[in-house]
């Protein structure tokens, strides 16, 4: 199965230039990313749009990505969440996990390894949307 052309992936990030360093390498494998900096922006855009993935950060200026998280799977039970974070302990990807995100990659990655991942579970949404569709 192939994804469908230009898949949307909401990209929750307070760092201006990691933002902008993952929005360039998502967009080059044909994403289109929206950015937001906040939990609050980051509700707001999530609850009135349609996205394919969420890809979130941990630490945000106005509270945890844990948090943003939870309140993204008050009315998004099934769009894959990532996590793209600094927060390398076992205990942040468990509570990150807990939460209802289905991956967890530690900052600095490859590239290529997000790229997979976002792409994987995206495919993997869309198969099961069909079986279930």
């Amino acid at each position: 199965m192939r994804i469908k052309k230009n898949p949307r992936v909401l990209y929750v990030e307070d760092h201006a230039d990691t933002r902008e360093l993952v929005t360039l390498v998502l967009e080059q494998k044909c994403y289109e990313v929206v950015t937001e900096s906040t939990i609050e922006s980051g509700v707001a855009v999530a609850g009135s749009q349609h996205f394919d993935l969420y890809l979130l950060d941990s630490w945000l200026p106005d509270g945890s990505g844990v948090d943003l998280c939870r309140r993204i799977r008050e009315f998004d039970k099934a769009t894959p969440i990532v996590f793209y974070s600094a927060a390398a302990y076992e205990m942040d990807r468990n509570e990150a996990m807990n939460s209802g995100a289905q991956a967890y990659l530690v900052k600095p990655s490859h590239p290529s390894e997000l790229c997979n991942l976002v792409t994987a579970l995206i495919e993997r949404h869309q198969r099961l949307d069909c079986l279930v569709g």
